[in-house]
């Protein structure tokens, strides 16, 4: 296993995120300022670290009563060999469990808060890594999305 430092988001500057992202091909091009609003937003904030480049982060934001887990996102190259698409640092494969380990510090932080409920949204093997958190399925809900221009085209009707 690497040697890995966890931290909190206190540890990384908005450009070395915006880096982070734009390596794992994460499809939001958020600008430094905003990327700096979301860090000072979260409610949580953790880093992961390997010879001191930023591999990993996991962050959630809660209301105090509800909370929701946003991102846990690691490089693909710090993931095990069922990682297949390698995409956006989704999670695939947390061989060394990192991920785990970065999720799991931001659920002690929100929960420690006092949120009585924590919710995520998972794609493909995501699901799986939220299981493996405790997590269950909520049957009938369907997860829904809507970018800033899908709401600006939505209000010219």
């Amino acid at each position: 296993m690497p040697d890995v430092q966890y931290s909190t988001g206190q540890s990384v500057t908005p450009e070395e995120l915006t880096e982070f992202y734009r390596r794992l091909s994460h499809d939001i091009a958020a600008k430094p300022e905003q990327i700096r609003k979301m860090m000072v937003s979260s409610a949580a904030f953790v880093t992961a670290r390997a010879a001191g480049r930023l591999i990993g982060v996991a962050r959630g934001v809660c209301d105090g009563l509800r909370g929701y887990l946003t991102e846990c996102k690691l490089d693909p190259s710090f993931q095990g060999p069922a990682a297949i698409t390698r995409t956006d640092g989704r999670i695939e494969h947390d061989t060394n469990g990192i991920a785990k380990e970065m999720a799991r510090r931001v659920l002690d932080r929100m929960y420690a808060e006092g949120v009585q409920r924590v919710d995520a949204v998972a794609y493909g093997t995501e699901v799986d890594f939220c299981e493996e958190l405790g997590f269950k399925r909520t049957g009938g809900l369907v997860g829904v999305t809507m970018r800033a221009e899908d709401w600006a085209a939505a209000r010219q009707r």
